[in-house]
């Protein structure tokens, strides 16, 4: 058996290799299929002792599609490329964050 190298994981999807665009436009579409509403969130950290991340403009309740989230991640990321930026989704009926994902590290070259 052979164990994975040791490197820093960064929340959901974080054992999987980076995500494409083609699969990160297949997560959000799973967040509006479900009902959920995407928000972007930026820090300049991803310690597990960070619990707050700040809110890029607010939760995007009108959003139906993927490509409205998308632009709305390659926004933040134009303007806070040197920070992690994630999408989570929010659950209105139980009032809380029911999934996130990060869709950008820095030095990283897309999403």
């Amino acid at each position: 058996m052979q164990t994975l190298p040791k490197e820093r994981r960064y929340e959901t999807l974080s054992y999987l290799p980076p995500l494409t665009d083609a699969q990160i436009s297949r997560q959000v579409q799973y967040i509006l299929d479900q009902g959920f509403i995407p928000a972007i969130e930026f820090n300049e950290t991803s310690e597990p002792t960070v619990y707050y991340w700040t809110l890029w403009k607010l939760p995007l309740f009108s959003a139906r599609s993927t490509q409205e989230v998308l632009s709305e991640v390659q926004s933040c990321r134009s303007q806070y490329g040197n920070c992690f930026i994630r999408v989570v989704g929010f659950d209105n009926i139980k009032q809380c964050q029911v999934l996130s994902f990060i869709v950008h590290k820095p030095n990283q070259s897309r999403y």
